[in-house]
């Protein structure tokens, strides 16, 4: 626990805790890499749709609400969703990466596993409870538990209205984490037909112990304190950095000794025979 507020570059664990990088750059690659197309409107929203309009995906800095990605996938480009995952502007970078790098990776195979794929909560809840999560799978609300109890996921069972789902009053699945204030937590939410093997790939990128590099600016104030912070290192110089560091300190040393010789010294020593260069005999013909 950092005993003041942190400067510069450094790494955070868990990941839930770490704030988001507020750039959608890293999650938005997967998608682009795989030949999905990239608009923005006037007020800088990004869209990122598959050639055949089953994918989308919107990165909404300028959106209406906290919601900054809404990810949307159509078995009919010009129906409705037939499911839809959420994260907020706070959710951390590395959780919305690893649920695009899972959705390109379905449609890199050609099969349409992202559309029709299985939805059991049991897949969705593994890669917590291997990490040690307290996982308490009822009749009616399932819920993992960090271990620190900072972060969580849900899933609902039961009936749920399919047009609730989309306009965000239910939904079958969500996580959350960090403590409670403006940007510190953090909410995700996914519907009832969302693959759960995407889920999965959430949820193991939430559990993932493995630090996340953040800017100071970026880690969420309230989180410090339960947060584990380590400053990053500063790179460490290769040779050529090294020689023209030293050829930089000579350069400097030999300004400063020209800068304090008194000029009736310098006459006097360029009057007399070098100390540092050998004395020549006279070359006889």
């Amino acid at each position: 626990m950092p005993a003041h507020a942190p400067d510069g570059d450094f790494y955070v664990s868990p990941v839930y805790l770490a704030g988001s990088t507020f750039t959608g750059d890293p999650a938005l690659q997967p998608l682009l890499d795989q030949g999905f197309h990239l608009h923005h409107d006037e007020l800088a929203n990004v869209y990122v749709t598959s050639p055949e309009q089953h994918i989308r995906l919107g990165y909404l800095p300028e959106g209406e609400d906290t919601t900054l990605w809404k990810i949307a996938v159509h078995s009919d480009p010009f129906g409705p969703p037939r499911w839809l995952a959420t994260f907020d502007s706070s959710t951390p970078t590395e959780l919305v990466t690893a649920f695009t790098t899972a959705l390109a990776h379905d449609y890199a195979q050609g099969h349409d596993t992202y559309l029709y794929g299985g939805t059991g909560r049991h897949r969705g809840f593994q890669p917590l409870v291997d990490a040690g999560w307290r996982t308490d799978k009822g009749p009616h609300l399932s819920v993992s538990v960090a271990p620190d109890g900072l972060a969580e996921m849900n899933h609902v069972r039961g009936a749920l209205d399919h047009q609730a789902e989309l306009s965000g009053y239910q939904y079958r699945w969500s996580a959350s984490g960090g403590r409670d204030g403006y940007r510190s937590s953090w909410h995700a939410t996914f519907t009832t037909h969302t693959p759960s093997h995407l889920i999965a790939a959430t949820a193991t990128a939430l559990a993932n112990p493995t630090p996340v590099p953040r800017y100071e600016a970026e880690i969420p104030k309230r989180n410090l304190a339960a947060a584990h912070v380590t400053p990053v290192p500063p790179p460490v110089p290769t040779p050529l950095d090294v020689r023209r560091a030293t050829a930089a300190r000579a350069r400097s040393a030999g300004h400063r000794a020209l800068a304090h010789t008194p000029a009736k010294s310098m006459a006097t020593a360029a009057s007399r025979p070098s100390a540092a260069l050998p004395t020549h005999a006279a070359r006889r013909r």
